[in-house]
Formats: C-alpha cells, structure tokens, sequence
C-alpha cells in the first residue's frame, strides 16, 4: 500500500516541525513548506531513514507563489491525502487605536488569506480523487477575544468560521475537515508576537507547565489516523493550567 501524503505549511519551526517529524516517522510522505531552506533541508536530513521529504519553499502571503509552487508539484507527489493549515503568526499586543496597520496586515495576510491560498491551491487535487482531510490550526483567540488582542482574535475567529464553512462545503466531497484550537503553545509564537524581545517572551511561559509542539502533533496524527466515517471537527486543547485566554495559574 503506498504511503500517504502530508502537506505541512510552517514546516520549519515549532506544531509544524514537531508534526512533521512524528507523521514521517509514522510513514507519511511529508510535502514540507517553509520560507527557511535551512529549516527545510534540516527536517528533511532528520526524517532520510523514514520516510521521504519533499521541501517546498514559499511565504504563504504571496498567492502566485503558493499556486506556482504547489502547482510546480511533480505529478507522483500530488495526491495529498492531508493538509495541515499550520502557517500563522501574532505580531504585535496593542490597543485598537494603538495597532500597527502593518502588524495587522501581517496577521490577516498570513492566518487567514494565506490559509485560503494554500487551500484553494490542494483542495482540486483532493477533489480530483475524492478524498482528503483538512485539519486547520486555529487558537483560542479564535473562541473568544481578550485585550490587545483585536486583529489576531479577529484573524482566528477567521479560521474558525473558515474551517466551518470548509467542513459544509466539503461534506459531499468525501474531503473531511477538522479544527484544533491551542492554548498557550512554547514555541517562537511570542518571540515573533514581542518582535525578538526574548526576555516578554520568556514570561509568557514562565510558572508552569505551557504546552509543546510534540502535544499538537500527537493531537494531529490521531485526528489523521482515524476510522473514514469519524471526523473529530473542532478541539481545543489547552495547558492544565490554563482557563481561558488570560486566565492562567502560574506558581
């Protein structure tokens, strides 16, 4: 039986990373996209002794890439079986009146029109064989919004109607399609959000116990992995210790 097909977008650090290494040792074929090489090349040395790696260099915000790029794809790596939207960011934690419009249009760009371009760019190949499976990393942001939050919160609530209206649409096409929704993550997510000032975002993880990278992975390939009539549509998963949004018990 031949090996399955992952797509990967934010292959290159943290969920996206951690998900691809944990789907190619369990015998996907990875289609690992990123903007750094250097990323790319090093998930594809770690996974040589299991599976094959397929890296595809683009930035998600730009839609004649993701189209030339995916469409670039040799014809034996197009049947891809499973699209992990994963790609987003947070830049900034301003006030409304406060917010940069470059901040906010990194954020629309990236987390939701970027999530569209990739999917409109698969979608057409699930279609073609009448099977698939979409999973998209939302957030909580995207279940309810919380100060200096705005735009993301409004990026993320974005994918949670996508993802919805993803799954409708989608249903009489054998394509499922299914949303995880993260808490408090450690990964570089708050270093980009504070632009590189490590020390705000060391305390964002500072007093207990955040949840890794290999968590969601772990999360993604059961989702992956189950029977075709099960569609396990939404999840939020947070850190033991986390309530809400700002809601966390830190010791």
């Amino acid at each position: 039986m031949p090996s399955k097909i992952a797509f990967v977008t934010g292959a290159t650090s943290g969920i996206g990373y951690a998900t691809s290494l944990l789907l190619g040792k369990s015998g996907y074929k990875i289609i690992a996209c990123g903007r750094r090489v250097e990323r790319l090349e090093k998930l594809k040395s770690e996974l040589n002794d299991f599976t094959e790696v397929y890296p595809l260099q683009f930035d998600i915000r730009d839609r004649e890439d993701v189209f030339s790029k995916i469409g670039s794809l040799p014809k034996d790596w197009q049947k891809i079986d499973l699209l992990i939207n994963n790609a987003g960011n947070a830049h900034g934690m301003s006030s409304i009146q406060e917010g940069s419009i470059e901040d906010w249009e990194m954020m629309l760009d990236i987390n939701v029109k970027g999530l569209l371009y990739v999917s409109k760019a698969i979608i057409p190949l699930m279609l073609k064989q009448k099977a698939g499976h979409i999973i998209n990393i939302g957030s909580i942001a995207g279940k309810e919004v919380y100060g200096n939050g705005n735009v993301y919160c409004a990026s993320k609530h974005a994918v949670d109607a996508i993802n919805t209206g993803m799954r409708i649409d989608l249903i009489k096409e054998n394509i499922r399609v299914s949303q995880i929704a993260p808490g408090l993550v450690e990964t570089e997510f708050s270093l980009v959000r504070f632009k590189g000032d490590s020390k705000m975002s060391d305390k964002v993880y500072e007093g207990y116990d955040a949840l890794k990278p290999q968590d969601l992975a772990e999360l993604i390939e059961f989702i992956a992995n189950r029977p075709s009539h099960v569609n396990i549509a939404d999840v939020l998963i947070l850190p033991s210790a986390q309530a809400t949004s700002t809601q966390v018990f830190k010791e």
